[in-house]
């Protein structure tokens, strides 16, 4: 029964990942995580997520709305206690942080 209640913040990491995956740049449709606009996701043993973003630009019109979106969205998963999303401009977004999904997508390869 004990390994029921610990939970492997790798799959929980990974359940965060397919979340992020439902958030698109409202001027890119492309998902922010494939844009590359996720730095980092922290997972605490308390389930506490701590996810490190960017922005495509520092006046992007959804500078206010898109991490709430992000933390609510987060935050919405059974297993997460808590969310909260640190926005960082170093290093800036660049078109080379995108997968190559994003930029087959975008018709740039």
């Amino acid at each position: 029964m004990e390994s029921e209640t610990t939970i492997d913040t790798q799959e929980l990491g990974e359940k965060i990942v397919r979340v992020l995956k439902t958030i698109y740049d409202p001027e890119i449709p492309v998902d922010i995580y494939e844009l590359g606009l996720i730095y980092d996701v922290f997972v605490n043993e308390d389930l506490e997520v701590r996810i490190l973003m960017t922005l495509t630009s520092p006046n992007c019109p959804v500078a206010e709305t898109l991490p709430v979106e992000v933390e609510e969205k987060v935050k919405s998963l059974d297993l997460v206690k808590d969310a909260e999303v640190e926005i960082t401009f170093d290093p800036p977004w660049t078109q080379e942080l995108m997968s190559e999904e994003a930029k087959l997508e975008l018709g740039m390869l």
